[in-house]
């Protein structure tokens, strides 16, 4: 159970004790600031009833004790437990008892100061000696310190034992409180940049027939503020990180990739993100400059590790062609433009004289998902630098147009089954031909003016097939694609590249199905998704285990997985907003809806989203037909 207010963490599991073993603990910007916090009431702990999330960064576990001697079975002290990201825990006691309690209260507390990479590879150290400091306890190392506090002062601080000690009268009926609050010093108080005021994602609700609509939207939207990051040198710029408790830093790729999917809840995340990232654009001479730098990423059994810096790179312009269209203001749109045309003219240079991108450049394979990211960028680059009156637009779309001619041809098998896209074509041409889920984003071609979507890499009879295999038991687990297919060598229900099911590529699917036409199979993933969703508290984590769907099972965790993850909180916002067919144009003042016809959760009202910079709201009947309920003074409804 993970709280997240980053850079708060706390994380435990559902007996509520933290003991130290594992990743439980508070933690605060990548250090465990307290490791062990174990209550014992009258000498015993209390026996563990429940433990659940209240929100995305608060967690509240429930135990009861039996003090009284010979009062027979029933519990008479309820224990309740509040744990925050924050690092405050608050601890209260409920007496059932018909005659006055005296309770003794211990809390046993302790910590390492392990950092978050040593405690993951198994090097932490022993718990560090503590001494007693402002009515709690003290540690410290060359790495730092931390302290607890308590409220009210306890009776005693044993600094040896880590001991804090409390006596409590507590009459029939009566309630007593503790509130202890973890601190690393030399930092201020855990300050969430998504519990602000000003945060830049809108709270939109979803309604429906499907009461899990509601609960998946609502926890998506929660965890996405709790993953938000600012730029120290730039507060006004947040970001989102990937994910708790594993990579809660900047990733480039991935926070672009969820800034994208969040847009129908405004466009400030985004400009925040592309101001963040453009600020760490390379711009000396030479082969990388205009990248967005990003580390390597293991790509499974089958390909060497990818260039995520690749991958952000081509990302930029399109999340900002298309928060353009959501209704980033021109202002905004204007000042982040270079940063856009370094991105395509660094993709223009790199590909030179031929049609495709490498990945890693130079001399690595020429992926599948690569060429659909830099199609992609191109088209809607292209729009972006003509709507905005720069140069460059037409090389783009000529290359683009050369690149599917070939495409088409070179990264197509056929076979008796109908053919397949190759995964990535090696240096000396050879076609690698396992079926996995990365052709998912030749789906996803981005969105052009007047509510259309751009051309795709393949024709429209590639696509009916690669829509039919992503259907097919061999992908679909019933609960969301696998990242390889079920028959191929090296397949692994829990490889993070060659067999789990990954939310975003899945999520990315439904959508670009759904563009296309394929309904009956985009309405199957979502489906499986949704159950999926339901199984994980609707808190999707970033993978789980591509084993087949059945009667009696339920997705299985991936232990690496992290959960919230920046990718599969917005995928939540996607797989909504594309029950709708919500496709903004706010420089022309249009707005066009494409709902799934056959409404496969039945009805689904969105509200709260925004579009031109106002709040949006949309409804969807159970005969699939759409209506706009709330927008912007002046929008249009797009044909």
């Amino acid at each position: 159970m993970i709280c997240v207010a980053l850079p708060g963490l706390a994380i435990s599991t559902e007996q509520g004790q933290l003991t130290g073993h594992g990743l439980e603990g508070f933690y605060r910007a990548g250090r465990r600031i307290l490791s062990r916090c174990q209550v014992r009431v009258a000498g015993r702990e209390p026996l563990a009833v429940q433990a659940r999330m209240t929100s995305a960064d608060r967690a509240r576990f429930v135990g009861t004790l039996r003090v009284t001697p010979h009062g027979g079975p029933d519990p008479d002290v309820v224990v309740e437990r509040t744990r925050s990201a924050d690092g405050a825990e608050v601890i209260v006691l409920h007496s059932a008892a018909a005659r006055p309690l005296r309770l003794p209260v211990e809390v046993a507390l302790g910590t390492d100061l392990a950092d978050l990479g040593a405690i993951a590879s198994g090097t932490v150290g022993p718990e560090l000696a503590a001494s007693v400091h402002d009515g709690g306890l003290r540690w410290s190392c060359a790495a730092g310190a931390s302290s607890v506090t308590a409220d009210p002062s306890p009776t005693d601080a044993i600094a040896s034992a880590g001991l804090l000690r409390w006596d409590f009268d507590v009459p029939p009926g009566g309630t007593v409180r503790v509130e202890l609050r973890v601190r690393l010093e030399g930092a201020g108080p855990v300050r969430a940049a998504g519990r602000a005021a000003t945060s830049p994602l809108a709270a939109a609700q979803a309604t429906g027939d499907d009461p899990r609509v509601g609960a998946l939207l609502a926890t998506s939207v929660a965890d996405l503020q709790a993953l938000l990051v600012r730029d120290p040198a730039h507060p006004a710029d947040t970001h989102l990180a990937a994910g708790a408790p594993w990579r809660c830093g900047l990733a480039p790729a991935d926070a672009l990739a969820a800034a994208r999917m969040a847009l129908p809840l405004g466009t400030r995340l985004a400009a925040g993100t592309l101001r963040t990232l453009a600020r760490t654009q390379l711009t000396a001479p030479g082969p990388r400059c205009g990248m967005i730098p990003g580390p390597r990423r293991d790509a499974g059994a089958h390909l060497p590790p990818g260039c995520t810096a690749t991958e952000a790179t081509l990302l930029f312009p399109v999340l900002l062609a298309e928060a353009r269209r959501w209704g980033l203001p021109d202002q905004e749109t204007e000042e982040l433009v270079p940063a856009a045309e370094r991105c395509l003219a660094w993709l223009r240079t790199t590909v030179g004289e031929g049609p495709y991108l490498s990945d890693p450049q130079p001399g690595g394979p020429v992926r599948c998902e690569t060429q659909a990211h830099a199609h992609r960028a191109a088209l809607l680059g292209a729009d972006l630098l003509d709507e905005c009156g720069r140069p460059g637009g037409d090389g783009l779309r000529e290359w683009a147009r050369k690149l599917r001619a070939t495409f088409r041809r070179d990264f197509w098998i056929d076979d008796p089954g109908g053919g397949r896209p190759a995964a990535a074509r090696t240096p000396d041409g050879r076609q690698l031909p396992h079926l996995c889920a990365t052709p998912v984003h030749l789906l996803d071609t981005g969105l052009l003016g007047g509510g259309a979507h751009a051309p795709g890499l393949l024709d429209r009879v590639q696509t009916g097939q690669l829509a039919r295999l992503l259907g097919s038991p061999v992908m679909d687990t019933g609960w969301g694609l696998r990242g390889l297919g079920a028959k191929e060598v090296g397949y692994n229900p829990f490889g993070h590249r060659s067999g789990a099911v990954r939310v975003h590529e899945t999520t990315i699917a439904v959508a670009g199905l759904a563009a296309a036409g394929y309904e009956k199979e985009s309405a199957a993933l979502l489906r499986g998704v949704l159950t999926a969703a339901e199984a994980f508290g609707h808190r999707l984590p970033e993978m789980y285990a591509g084993e087949q769907r059945g009667d009696g099972k339920a997705p299985l965790p991936h232990p690496a997985a992290c959960r919230p993850a920046a990718t599969s909180a917005a995928a939540g916002v996607l797989l909504l907003t594309t029950l709708t067919g919500v496709r903004p144009d706010a420089p022309a003042g249009t707005v066009t809806l494409r709902p799934l016809r056959g409404a496969p959760l039945g009805e689904i009202g969105l509200t709260g989203l925004r579009v031109a910079g106002a709040p949006f709201s949309v409804r969807v009947s159970r005969l699939g037909l759409a209506m706009v309920e709330e927008a912007a003074d002046g929008l249009q409804l797009g044909v």
